[in-house]
């Protein structure tokens, strides 16, 4: 009848909208599941990421730690050798002054010889005869002659020490710039390895 027809295309077309329902809800669970596994993925990718930070931040902190206490290490031998330096050089200093004193002193025990030889030697001309004043002074002329010698030979290895104080002193300056200038090169050298380092992590990124 057309009645039951009705109710057999009704009964039909619920089928249908129930099947294309269970359909649209099976696609989109599957949508769901999809989509649930790329956030998956991607918080799995995301935490190797920061993992990797972590570690990069990790050895990036540890080589500034390194050039950081390389640095102090290196600063604590410059004032080291720069307080050895001076005192090297108040040494050198001090010892040239001594030199000279010891130079002047016998100088004037010199000078001082020369005065009582000449006030003798004209005691003995006044008292004595000529014969006796003429040996006598020869005999005054040898000491003097090598006094004189005993002095030169004195000052010329007081200038040699001189000298050689001096060429210390030079020596030590030299030493000084030089090491100054390692240092320095030292320093850049860890800075550019720091640079590199950490150029190398960030492309390692």
């Amino acid at each position: 009848t057309f009645q039951t027809n009705i109710l057999t295309e009704l009964k039909n077309w619920k089928l249908n909208l129930i099947q294309h329902h269970k359909l649209q809800m099976r696609q989109e669970k599957e949508k769901h599941v999809t989509h649930v596994k790329q956030l998956q993925n991607e918080v799995e990718n995301l935490k190797d990421l920061l993992h990797t930070y972590e570690i990069s931040i990790s050895r990036k902190d540890e080589v500034i730690t390194n050039l950081s206490k390389a640095l102090e290490k290196q600063k604590e031998r410059v004032e080291l050798m720069r307080r050895f330096t001076l005192w090297r050089i108040q040494h050198a200093k001090a010892k040239q002054e001594e030199c000279a004193i010891r130079m002047a002193d016998k100088h004037f025990q010199t000078a001082l010889m020369k005065k009582v030889w000449a006030a003798w030697r004209s005691v003995c001309e006044e008292r004595w005869k000529d014969n006796v004043a003429k040996a006598c002074q020869l005999r005054a002329e040898d000491v003097c002659v090598q006094l004189t010698n005993d002095y030169e030979a004195k000052i010329a290895e007081l200038t040699a020490t001189v000298e050689q104080a001096k060429a210390e002193i030079l020596r030590l300056h030299s030493e000084r710039d030089q090491y100054e200038d390692t240092m320095k090169k030292a320093f850049m050298r860890g800075v550019c390895a720091l640079n590199l380092e950490a150029m190398t992590m960030f492309q390692s990124k």
